[in-house]
C-alpha cells in the first residue's frame, strides 16, 4: 500500500499494487502495532495555548484507548454504535477515535466550531448512541431542543456535569486491557458529513480501508513520507477530512509525531512560530491559510524553518500562491485533491517532477481519475468536464448514511461523479475549473446553501433566504444571503449584523453569511425553485 521509492511518475503509477489484508483494523494499525514495538515512540506532540509542549506516545494512546473502549462496552456500546467526538486537536480526540475503531464502532467527527443547529442535525441523523466532548461543546449541547432518544452517554474530558461522566475517571477505573475486534477492510470504521447543494449534510460512511486508501496520496504530495526526522502539522481541524485523513492518521501509520495545538483562529506568526519551535517538516495548509501566511514578511529569515514538504488541498492553490512558496519557503507547494466521499486522488509531487502551475496535478498511483462528459464518456484533452473515480477503489465512501438513492445518485456505471469541472491535459494534468452545482467553496470548506437557508428562515424577522457563493481573492468565495423580510420589517444594518450572529450561532464561523442583500423578492422558478445563478450574477 506504499508507494515504490521510484522517481519516475509512470513507473509509480505502473508499480503500484493494493494489497489490503483480509482482515485489518485502523486502531491495531495506527497505534498498536507501533505501541508494542516502540512503546516510548512520540505519536502526539501537544501544544497548549500558553506554548507547553507535551509528548504522547504510542503506549500511552494504546493505554488510554483500550480503557476508554472498555469504560464503554461496560455501558453497552457494540459494534456499528456512532460514537460522536466533539473535541480539539490533541490527545483525547485521537483516543476516542482508537476507541471507536478498536470496538468496531463508527466514530462521527464533530467541528468544535459548530453551533447547536449544526450540532443538533448531525447527532439525530446519525443517531448517535455516545458523545465525547468536553466543557464548551457541553454547552452546546445542553441547548439542543430536539430530542435525542439515542444518546445515551455524554462523557466530557473537563470533568462531571449536566448528566456527563467524567472521562478521567472512566478511563482510570477501567482495565488497561482490550484486544480489538476482528474488522475487515470494508467494515464501517468512520462517517464525515458533508455537504451538497440541496437539504441537510450527509453522512459519507468509511470502511477501515479509507486509511490504507489513503496512503498513496499523503506520501505522492508530502514526497515519499516518511523520510528521518519528518513531524507533521496541519492547522485544519481533525473533524474535517483534510485534518484526520490527509495528515493525522495517515502519518501515524507511517510513524511521523503530529503537532497538535488547539486554535479558534488561524494567525499567521503564530502558525510560523510554531513550525519553527516544534521542527516542523511536513504540513498540509488549505489555500486560504497559505494566502494568509503571505502577509508575514520574510519568514525564512525570520524563522528557523525545517519544512520538507507542504501540501494544500480543498480549493484551487493559484500561481501566485505556489510562487510565493518557492521564493519564501524555498519548496513546491504540492496540491492535491479529493472529495470527503474519496479523497486525495489527485496530487502533484515536484520531487519527482509531477507539478505544474494553474494544474492540481497527475492521478495519485492507485486511482484511475478521469474528466467525462454528462453522459459518462471521456472528454477529449483540453475539453471541460466533470471529474471522477472509477470503483471500486479502497478510498472510496461505502455510501451516504441511510441515503441509498443519493449513493446511487453519485455515480454514472463504475465511475463516481465529483460535481467538479475540470480539464485533463494530454499529459494527465487535471486543472481545476469550478463547481457545477450550488455547493460554495469558502477557505477549503465545502458549504452547502440550504443548511444556511433554512437556518435563516428560522429568524422572526425573514420570510424567504437564498444563499450563493460570491468570488473573494482571499477566500476563494463568501457566502452571500439575498434575504426578503416579513411584513412590516425593516432592513437595516443592525438587522443584518443581526442576522449573520444569528447563523454563526447556530450553524458555525464558516458558514455564516459574510455579506447579506435585502431584496423584494427571489428570482424563482416556474416550480418554485430558486434561481442562485441569477443571484450570482448581481454580485
Amino acid at each position: 500500500m506504499h508507494l515504490p521509492p521510484l522517481a519516475d511518475y509512470a513507473a509509480l503509477r505502473r508499480d503500484f499494487r493494493w494489497r489490503l489484508p483480509a482482515r485489518y483494523n485502523i486502531a491495531a494499525d495506527i497505534c498498536d502495532r507501533w505501541a508494542l514495538a516502540e512503546p516510548d515512540r512520540p505519536a502526539i506532540i501537544e501544544v497548549t495555548q500558553d506554548w507547553r509542549v507535551t509528548p504522547v506516545s504510542f503506549g500511552t494512546l494504546r493505554e488510554q484507548s483500550n480503557r476508554l473502549a472498555q469504560a464503554l462496552r461496560a455501558q453497552g456500546v457494540e459494534r456499528g454504535d456512532r460514537i460522536a467526538i466533539l473535541l480539539p486537536q490533541g490527545g483525547a480526540v485521537l483516543t476516542a477515535h482508537l476507541a471507536a475503531y478498536k470496538l468496531g464502532a463508527i466514530a462521527v467527527p464533530l467541528a468544535a466550531l459548530f453551533g447547536v443547529d449544526a450540532l443538533a442535525y448531525r447527532l439525530v441523523d446519525a443517531a448517535a448512541k455516545v458523545l465525547i466532548t468536553d466543557a464548551p461543546g457541553l454547552a452546546k449541547a445542553k441547548q439542543i431542543a430536539e430530542p435525542l432518544p439515542e444518546l445515551g452517554l455524554v462523557i466530557s474530558v473537563d470533568g462531571a456535569a449536566d448528566g456527563a461522566q467524567d472521562w478521567h475517571r472512566l478511563l482510570a477505573e477501567a482495565s488497561p486491557d482490550f484486544v480489538p475486534v476482528d474488522t475487515g477492510p470494508d467494515d464501517p470504521a468512520l462517517m464525515i458529513y458533508t455537504s451538497g447543494t440541496t437539504g441537510n449534510p450527509k453522512g459519507a460512511l468509511h470502511g477501515h480501508r479509507v486509511l490504507p486508501g489513503h496512503l498513496p496520496g499523503v506520501q505522492f504530495p508530502h514526497e515519499f513520507l516518511p523520510q528521518p526526522g519528518d513531524i507533521a502539522w496541519t492547522p485544519a481541524d481533525w473533524a474535517w477530512a483534510g485534518g484526520l485523513l490527509n495528515m493525522l492518521l495517515p502519518a501515524l501509520h507511517f510513524g511521523v509525531p503530529v503537532v497538535a495545538r488547539p486554535v479558534t483562529r488561524f494567525e499567521p506568526e503564530e502558525a510560523f512560530r510554531l513550525i519553527a519551535d516544534l521542527g516542523i517538516r511536513n504540513a498540509f495548509v488549505p489555500p486560504t491559510a497559505l494566502r494568509m501566511l503571505r502577509s508575514v514578511d520574510r519568514p525564512s529569515q525570520r524563522f528557523a524553518l525545517r519544512l520538507r514538504t507542504v501540501a494544500a488541498a480543498g480549493e484551487a492553490l493559484g500561481a501566485e500562491t505556489l510562487a510565493w512558496g518557492r521564493e519564501a519557503l524555498g519548496l513546491t507547494i504540492n496540491e492535491a485533491y479529493g472529495q470527503t466521499e474519496c479523497n486525495l486522488v489527485l496530487a502533484s509531487c515536484a520531487a519527482i517532477g509531477v507539478s505544474r502551475p494553474g494544474f492540481i496535478g497527475k492521478a495519485v498511483p492507485g486511482h484511475e481519475v478521469a474528466v467525462l462528459r454528462a453522459d459518462g464518456t471521456p472528454c477529449a484533452p483540453g475539453e471541460e468536464g466533470q471529474i471522477a473515480v472509477r470503483s471500486p477503489d479502497p478510498v472510496m465512501f461505502l455510501g451516504y448514511w441511510r441515503r441509498p438513492e443519493a449513493t446511487a445518485e453519485k455515480f454514472i456505471g463504475d465511475w463516481m461523479i465529483t460535481g467538479d469541472q475540470a480539464v485533463q491535459d494530454e499529459e494527465g494534468y487535471v486543472r481545476f475549473i469550478g463547481r457545477d452545482d450550488d455547493v460554495i467553496t469558502s477557505s477549503g470548506y465545502r458549504i452547502g446553501p440550504g443548511e444556511i437557508e433554512d437556518s435563516l428562515l428560522k429568524h422572526a424577522a425573514v420570510s424567504l433566504a437564498a444563499v450563493v457563493g460570491k468570488p473573494d481573492a482571499l477566500r476563494t468565495e463568501i457566502v452571500k444571503a439575498f434575504i426578503v423580510l416579513k411584513p412590516g420589517i425593516e432592513a437595516s444594518e443592525a438587522l443584518a449584523e443581526e442576522l449573520q450572529g444569528f447563523v454563526r450561532r447556530r450553524l458555525s464561523a464558516h458558514e455564516y453569511p459574510r455579506e447579506i442583500a435585502f431584496c423584494d423578492d427571489l428570482p424563482m422558478t416556474t416550480t418554485g425553485k430558486i434561481i442562485r445563478r441569477a443571484l450570482r450574477e448581481r454580485g
